[in-house]
């Protein structure tokens, strides 16, 4: 069993994070962030966490829901082993939620270590007029063919670049689905508009995108999966994205890679920085394997923490990246 599988087997399921999330502002796109478990039991998924922006009232919603394996959104993820992208997610456990909520897509990310699901993060979509951005589901059977195709995504207002992305495909290492296909490792984009490598530029400056990050999955059989998330400008997935990747001791994070609205500089400002497992939710979710959760309120206990403090941003998500049953990655979303 891999350490990172080890530290969570030891810990409590469905402990909440230390920094429970509450009311903290979200993105215009994405309105709600969950974290789900599986149960002691291992039968079911049940919430761990979330942050709810404005619609704080839906917590009570999903803390009395509960999904077998390949039941709803999460168990879904669970079974199939991958990402699950919905463009309509208003047949949700969200159904009785206001109509003034105007929830829309959503996607799940399932961390395993091995076999073994660790949890299942959840973004839910917004819906206005004015929304744009993506985030797509990419695949490649290389029984079948040697490009990507589109599987499903949500686009919000963006109906033409919807559109084109149905009749898009990727070879190993063209696209953002490419590249992070042929990396094998999660990849930020920033400045599409200078990106040779992002070949859906023109399309992406003419609604206002401005930035992506790319995730790829490995699947049975050589298979690979991809996920894509396309940031607008004017209705950002996220105000900052960051990968931190493990030091050659493997005894602390480092920065990778990042691109925030407020700070044009991440890799100057992190140059000396190091997040170890007790550091802030960086740190935490190195140390457990579990997407974590917070809004605000872990103070300075990273350089992460700091920064984002100082640029205004209160919420935040961090997500392991896991393969083989070790940890290459952490993905820290602020929004």
């Amino acid at each position: 069993m891999s350490n990172v599988v080890g530290n969570i087997a030891r810990a409590p399921t469905a402990a909440r994070a230390p920094y429970a999330a509450s009311e903290a502002t979200m993105s215009r796109f994405i309105r709600i962030a969950e974290v789900w478990v599986p149960t002691r039991d291992r039968l079911s998924l049940q919430l761990c966490d979330g942050l709810y922006g404005s619609l704080g009232e839906l917590r009570a919603l999903s803390e009395r829901t509960r999904f077998a394996y390949g039941e709803g959104l999460p168990g879904k993820a669970w079974a199939a082993g991958r990402p699950i992208v919905l463009a309509d997610f208003r047949n949700s456990w969200f159904a009785g939620a206001p109509a003034e909520a105007r929830l829309a897509g959503a996607v799940a990310l399932p961390v395993f270590a091995g076999d073994y699901l660790m949890a299942v993060a959840v973004l839910v979509c917004g819906r206005d007029d004015t929304q744009v951005g993506a985030i797509e589901l990419w695949h490649n059977d290389p029984a079948k063919s040697f490009e990507m195709r589109l599987v499903e995504g949500y686009y919000g207002n963006a109906e033409t670049f919807a559109f084109n992305a149905r009749h898009t495909r990727f070879p190993r290492g063209y696209g953002l689905p490419g590249r992070a296909w042929k990396s094998h490792a999660p990849l930020i984009v920033k400045d599409l508009k200078n990106s040779q490598s992002f070949l859906r530029w023109e399309q992406a400056v003419q609604i206002g995108i401005n930035r992506g990050l790319g995730i790829p999955y490995a699947g049975a059989s050589g298979q690979t999966f991809a996920l894509s998330f396309l940031s607008a400008h004017d209705t950002p997935l996220a105000r900052r994205f960051e990968i931190w990747i493990p030091n050659e001791a493997r005894d602390a994070l480092v920065f990778h890679s990042g691109d925030c609205d407020h700070t044009a500089e991440l890799a100057a400002e992190y140059a000396q920085a190091k997040i170890t497992k007790t550091d802030g939710i960086i740190g935490q979710a190195w140390l457990t394997g579990i997407p974590v959760l917070c809004d605000g309120g872990e103070g300075n206990r990273s350089a992460a923490a700091r920064s984002a403090a100082a640029a205004g941003l209160d919420a935040a998500m961090a997500m392991p990246f896991i393969q083989a049953g070790e940890l290459k990655a952490v993905i820290a979303w602020y929004f």
